[in-house]
C-alpha cells in the first residue's frame, strides 16, 4: 500500500508506481519547502536520472534568440530539414527547468515526427516573474513561425505559455497551425472538481500548484486575473489553433485541460481532450518505463505530427 489516499493504489498501475516512487527519490514530495536554489538543484538532478539520451540521426545545437532579451534555445534537426517547426515550452512551475531537463523529450518528438524542434530557456520566477516567462516564449514563436507550419508544445507550465501564445497569435498571418498540450495549468486556481478530488495526489497536490502560481505572479493576485496568466479567464477563445489537450488522471489539473478544449468547441474551433487513465502528473518521464506513458506519448508524438501537416486526426 502507498503513503497516499488507498484510492491510488487502484487507479495506479505497479509500473507508474515504480516511476512515482524513483521521482522521489530524487525529488522529494516536500521539495517546495526547499528555497529556489536547492529546489533546481534537486530538479536538474532528478531530470538528469531519467534522461534517456537522444534517438539516432538527432542533431541538437544552442543557439539565441537576439532581442532586448537574448533568449537561449536549443535546436534540434534530422539530417532533412522538417516539414513543419515545433516551439516547445518546458514544464516546471515557471521556477525549475531548461534546456536540460526536457532535452531528450525534444529529441524524441524531432526523431518521432521528423519537424524540426527548438526548446525554449525562457525566464523564470522569482527572478524573472510574470510577464517575462510569456513574453520570452511570444518572442521564441514569433522568430520561428516564418517559412513553415509552427506547432506549439508544452507540458504544465509550458502548456499555459502555450495557450497564452496562441492567443495572442490568432488572426496573424503566421499563427500556429496547432498546439498539443501537456497536463497543462491553465488557470482554474484549484477551483475545480479534479483539484478538489486529487489534490493530495502523487507528483502534485493543490498546495504545490498555489505555491508556483503565489510565486510567478510575484504576490500580485490581480496578475492571476488576466487571460495571459490563467488562459481559462479569456473572455473569448474564437480563433485558436487546432488543439489537443492531453491530461492524467489523477492530476489535481486534469479538468484545466478539458475546460480548455470545451471554451475552443463552444467558440467554433477544434479542440480534444484525452484524459490518460491511471497516470500522473509528469508522466513524460515515464514513457521509456510504464507502459501507459508510453502510449501516451506515442499518442503525443502523432498529435504532434498530423496537426503540423494542417491534418486533423482521425484518431489518438
Amino acid at each position: 500500500m502507498s503513503a497516499y489516499d488507498p484510492k491510488y493504489d487502484a487507479l495506479i498501475d505497479a509500473q507508474t508506481w515504480a516511476f512515482i516512487r524513483e521521482t522521489e527519490s530524487w525529488y522529494p514530495p516536500d521539495a517546495v519547502d526547499l528555497t529556489i536554489v536547492e529546489q533546481r538543484a534537486v530538479y536538474n538532478r532528478m531530470c538528469k536520472a531519467f534522461h534517456a539520451g537522444h534517438p539516432a540521426g538527432v542533431v541538437a545545437k544552442d543557439d539565441v534568440i537576439a532581442g532586448q532579451h537574448n533568449i537561449p534555445v536549443r535546436r534540434y534537426t534530422m539530417e532533412e530539414s522538417g516539414a513543419a517547426q515545433v516551439v516547445y515550452l518546458h514544464g516546471g512551475g515557471f521556477v525549475v527547468g531548461g534546456l536540460e531537463s526536457h532535452d531528450d523529450v525534444c529529441a524524441e518528438i524531432c526523431a518521432g515526427t521528423g519537424f524540426d524542434v527548438t526548446s525554449v530557456d525562457y525566464r523564470l520566477s522569482p527572478e524573472h516573474p510574470f510577464p517575462q516567462d510569456y513574453e520570452d516564449a511570444l518572442a521564441a514563436a514569433q522568430h520561428q513561425a516564418a517559412g513553415k507550419p509552427l506547432v506549439l508544445v508544452g507540458d504544465s507550465a509550458g502548456g499555459n505559455l502555450c495557450a497564452a501564445v496562441a492567443a495572442a497569435c490568432a488572426g496573424h498571418a503566421n499563427a500556429p497551425v496547432g498546439q498539443v498540450i501537456i497536463y497543462p495549468v491553465l488557470g482554474t486556481a484549484g477551483s475545480t472538481p479534479s483539484a478538489a478530488e486529487h489534490a493530495f495526489a502523487p507528483m502534485l497536490t493543490a498546495a504545490g500548484m498555489a505555491f508556483y502560481a503565489k510565486i510567478r505572479s510575484d504576490g500580485r493576485p490581480e496578475r492571476v486575473d488576466g487571460p495571459r496568466f490563467s488562459p481559462l479567464r479569456a473572455q473569448a477563445f474564437a480563433g485558436l489553433p487546432p488543439t489537443i489537450a492531453i491530461s492524467a488522471e489523477c492530476d489535481p489539473l486534469a479538468d484545466d485541460a478539458a475546460l480548455y478544449c470545451q471554451a475552443i468547441n463552444a467558440a467554433g474551433g477544434r479542440a480534444l481532450h484525452i484524459r490518460e487513465a491511471g497516470l500522473v502528473h509528469g508522466y513524460l518521464r515515464a514513457r521509456h518505463r510504464a507502459d501507459r506513458a508510453g502510449r501516451s506519448f506515442a499518442r503525443i508524438l502523432k498529435a504532434v505530427s498530423t496537426l503540423g501537416q494542417r491534418v486533423w486526426p482521425d484518431h489518438l
